[in-house]
């Protein structure tokens, strides 16, 4: 599928990329972490924003943009590793509620009053709410276990890999762009490692990697807020994807970074948590290869030349 996107989306994204930049950069992440993780001025500045909103019919205060303009900021919050809740409130809780024609937390949650965390029997940790307090791989993710075992509801489930999925190809680009940077000034022998041809093929594995997860993403927000009959393979083929892109791309940016890529001193590990912790997420890449098997092979998502996959 070939994804042109509007000049309102890519002008939305520049601007909240701009602003995440500016604003959530790695001296960020370090004072967040050794503060509690949570920066009420940073919540308030999503707000004004109008991120939180960014779903919410406009008859309750929001925007009313759909999955895909969701997917492209998700992506950002990736790439600037936020640590605040917003994407588990806004696009995914938000549509859920939607769809189920509970709108009476729509205004709240537009107006940043109200966060909505919703777990998942496949993810039944959630961000910011009210349970039994749990240690993620992650250390900006303040994250509860949920009493019960949370919804089944697989709408629920593809937002929430969705939006891993997008959060995933942000971060996988962070990474390169950290680990490129650095090849340029680490050396060895008296010159860049980025000088090695070597390093070169494993970057350049990457960028593939991360540039061919981006349109299964883009492609499964627009299937899943068309309401397809193949949406949620769309969404697994996405997870997969961006998951492995992140995977090998945080791989590849630790070996960049030579024996210190794993330590608390490179800022690269939090974007290397995130992906850790992102990627078992809403499903993890067994459950959802499991799932992509079954609609290939049992005939639910025909394949060759004669089908197209809208």
């Amino acid at each position: 599928m070939d994804f042109r996107f509007s000049d309102d989306q890519l002008t939305l994204t520049e601007s909240v990329r701009e602003y995440l930049a500016g604003t959530h950069g790695p001296e960020v992440l370090r004072r967040l972490d050794e503060q509690g993780n949570r920066d009420p001025a940073i919540w308030q500045g999503l707000v004004e924003m109008g991120l939180t909103g960014l779903l919410v019919p406009e008859e309750h205060g929001g925007l009313g943009l759909g999955l895909v303009e969701a997917a492209l900021i998700a992506a950002e919050c990736g790439r600037a590793c936020l640590a605040e809740p917003l994407v588990d409130t806004a696009f995914v809780a938000v549509p859920w509620l939607v769809r189920r024609g509970e709108l009476g937390d729509l205004a709240a949650i537009a107006a940043g009053e109200r966060q909505v965390p919703l777990p998942h029997v496949l993810n039944p940790w959630v961000a910011d709410g009210t349970g039994q307090p749990i240690q993620s791989v992650d250390p900006l993710r303040n994250l509860v276990m949920f009493p019960a075992a949370g919804s089944s509801d697989p709408y629920l489930l593809d937002l929430g890999a969705l939006m891993s999925a997008a959060q995933l190809v942000g971060l996988a680009d962070a990474m390169l762009h950290q680990a490129v940077e650095y090849a340029k000034i680490r050396t060895q022998f008296g010159q860049p490692v980025g000088a090695f041809q070597a390093l070169k093929h494993q970057l350049a594995s990457c960028a593939v990697a991360i540039e061919f997860a981006k349109p299964a993403v883009w492609r499964a927000a627009q299937a899943l807020q068309d309401g397809g009959d193949s949406a949620s393979v769309h969404v697994s083929h996405a997870k997969v994807a961006a998951g492995d892109a992140a995977l090998l791309t945080a791989e590849t940016a630790i070996q960049v970074h030579g024996a210190m890529g794993y330590t608390y001193e490179v800022d690269l590990h939090f974007w290397m948590k995130r992906s850790w912790a992102l990627n078992g997420a809403w499903g993890d890449r067994a459950w959802h290869l499991k799932r992509i098997d079954q609609a290939v092979i049992g005939g639910a998502l025909p394949i060759g030349p004669e089908h197209t996959f809208a």
